[in-house]
């Protein structure tokens, strides 16, 4: 099965996947045989994920898919980050912070020494 259109005139249910994910869960839908839709020429904003309409009857498949390759996706209702995307942004902040802070510690102590 491939990208058709078809799907959006049935029983169907929209699923944003994260842009870093897209490639990978496509590549998942056709080699499962799954029934999709996606325009990219729709999705003008990617910072959301790109959406894809799926089948209702290929929910628990597609759930399972998500699941095991642990694919970030949301629905349109809730959105869903990527909180290990985030938590490596607040550890790198930490470092910067800790740093920024060890090197004026330092400079006191170098100007305190010098006088």
């Amino acid at each position: 099965m491939a990208n058709s259109i078809d799907v959006k005139f049935q029983d169907h249910f929209k699923l944003n996947v994260l842009f870093k994910d897209y490639i990978l869960f496509e590549n998942l839908l056709l080699e499962n045989n799954i029934d999709y839709y996606h325009n990219s020429n729709e999705n003008s904003d990617i910072s959301d994920g790109t959406r894809f309409f799926l089948l209702d009857k290929d929910r628990i498949i597609i759930d399972q898919l998500l699941i095991d390759n642990e694919i970030i996706a949301s629905t349109e209702t809730i959105m869903i980050s990527d909180y290990r995307v985030e938590r490596m942004v607040q550890r790198f902040h930490v470092l910067v912070y800790l740093l920024v802070v060890g090197l004026l510690i330092l400079i006191i102590f170098i100007i305190d020494f010098l006088k």
